[in-house]
């Protein structure tokens, strides 16, 4: 008995040495989490989301983002290919392949497709779906996480890297190199800018808890999504000046994209919220101990996202115009959308069809 005793005791110290001891890939920052509002005011539940019109990809899965031209959807997927969707006969096909992990997508004034690919950086494929890689460092840094894409009206490019630090090649998984950005709160995330006139590269503003969704305001501004602190930030692009748009989110913010134009002719903006907040990661925001043990833990006892498919739509000033809910999150990890036709077309990190709703 006396030796069995030794034995559980032995156990029970080394599973203690484990959780206070193990290496883990984080260092976690202590920060301040703002006190979450939940569903309530603009963001109160509905199921405006729920029983979305499935649009098949094909095999592949993931449709991150959506670009629309001459009624046909491209879609980028966590395989690599860049699909094509007939938004008439819904035939699909693929367009072209980046031997990467595409996730934002916009065309250029020359009909080019600009691709944010996780794995190689800022890509542009021309319309007989050749691949060029525009650029994939800066300042002699490499861009680790090329995440969100948009173009401003004088052809400058501008692109999320959202981590320095995590990335998603090194990690192997978009999703999990996100995961521990925001569980370390490194805030090693930051926006660039390329310029195709003179093929330069250059870093616009840096600092972020994962920067994810870029859009540029009809000001010249550009609105960046800071998942990790839940909220959207306006960044005036020549000297890096930002101010809050929309702060205080009820969950994860993704993707955003450019909206119709209201009925005075305002700019309107996309929002996806991915899942609802974590408790866990509020709670212990200033506790960087119990995040770090949190990483020691198997992986089916981590902080997990909530399913909660949630897109909103956003007023040229951040204020909320609508939302579109599903609180079951049947059409998992949606990350956002755009409006099309009188069709508000939904992207996912995951699933394995596009996913829409007619508005009207």
């Amino acid at each position: 008995m006396k030796k069995i005793g030794l034995i559980i005791l032995a156990a029970f110290l080394g599973l203690i040495a484990y959780l206070l001891f193990w290496p883990v890939k984080i260092a976690p920052v202590a920060w301040e989490a703002p006190i979450n509002r939940g569903y309530t005011g603009a963001f109160a539940p509905n199921t405006d989301l729920a029983n979305l019109e499935r649009l098949s990809i094909g095999d592949a899965h993931g449709p991150e983002d959506i670009a629309i031209r001459d009624n046909i959807a491209y879609v980028s997927s966590q395989e690599g290919a860049i699909l094509r969707i007939d938004l008439a006969s819904k035939d699909v096909g693929e367009f072209a392949r980046t031997s990467g992990v595409p996730l934002g997508l916009e065309f250029d004034a020359d009909g080019h497709l600009i691709v944010a690919d996780a794995y190689r950086g800022l890509l542009s494929i021309a319309p007989n779906g050749e691949v060029t890689t525009l650029t994939n460092s800066v300042n002699n840094t490499p861009i680790k996480y090329a995440d969100d894409v948009d173009i401003a009206d004088d052809g400058v490019i501008y692109v999320s890297d959202a981590s320095t630090k995590f990335g998603a090649e090194e990690v192997q998984s978009t999703m999990a190199a996100s995961l521990l950005e925001i569980m370390e709160h490194g805030q090693t995330g930051r926006v660039l800018a390329y310029n195709p006139a003179d093929q330069t590269t250059r870093i616009v503003a840096d600092g972020y808890s994962f920067a994810n969704g870029i859009a540029v305001h009809t000001d010249g501004d550009v609105l960046v999504v800071e998942t990790g602190k839940y909220r959207v930030l306006k960044v005036d692009p020549v000297t890096g000046k930002q101010s809050v748009f929309i702060d205080n989110l009820p969950g994860f913010p993704d993707n955003i994209n450019r909206g119709p134009a209201d009925a005075n002719g305002n700019a309107t903006f996309i929002l996806g919220l991915i899942s609802v907040r974590s408790d866990f990661l509020d709670e212990q925001a200033g506790n960087p101990f119990m995040r770090k043990l949190a990483m020691r833990l198997p992986a089916s006892m981590r902080p997990k996202a909530v399913p909660y498919g949630h897109i909103v739509h956003l007023a040229a000033d951040g204020s909320v115009i609508r939302t579109w809910q599903d609180p079951s999150g049947d059409y998992i990890d949606a990350t956002g959308g755009i409006i099309h036709d009188d069709y508000l077309y939904v992207s996912s990190l995951h699933a394995t069809e596009l996913g829409r709703k007619q508005l009207k």
